[in-house]
């Protein structure tokens, strides 16, 4: 997989807070959900794709060591929604719900 956010990946990425850095995963998760439902398979994996590219670059933030555990459940529940056979039962909206709170304190904190 090629690198889609270059500019992030080069480490603007970690000047943006934990809340940012989720809240822009989400909105790539709500972008697959969304091109899911439209049924545009083939654009709603690239949004999926994007979204685990930035998760990925969460992961490496040395300044989220201590979220590892949970940040590598997310990927590997997201992977499992929207690629494999889903044994974890999640749901568009359990995602929606999951990444919302992200975006809304992100906003609240007014990015900082």
């Amino acid at each position: 997989m090629t690198s889609v956010h270059r500019e992030l990946a080069a480490g603007r990425w970690r000047e943006l807070t934990f809340l940012e850095q989720m809240a822009n995963v989400g909105s790539e998760v709500e972008r697959a959900i969304r091109w899911k439902e439209k049924g545009r398979p083939d654009v709603s994996m690239r949004a999926f794709e994007r979204a685990l590219e930035l998760l990925d670059l969460t992961v490496a933030d040395p300044g989220n060591r201590r979220r590892l555990k949970e940040l590598s459940r997310v990927r590997e529940t997201l992977a499992d929604h929207f690629v494999f056979d889903n044994e974890y039962s999640s749901t568009d909206r359990s995602w929606q719900r999951y990444f919302h709170p992200f975006a809304y304190a992100a906003r609240a904190a007014g990015g900082r």
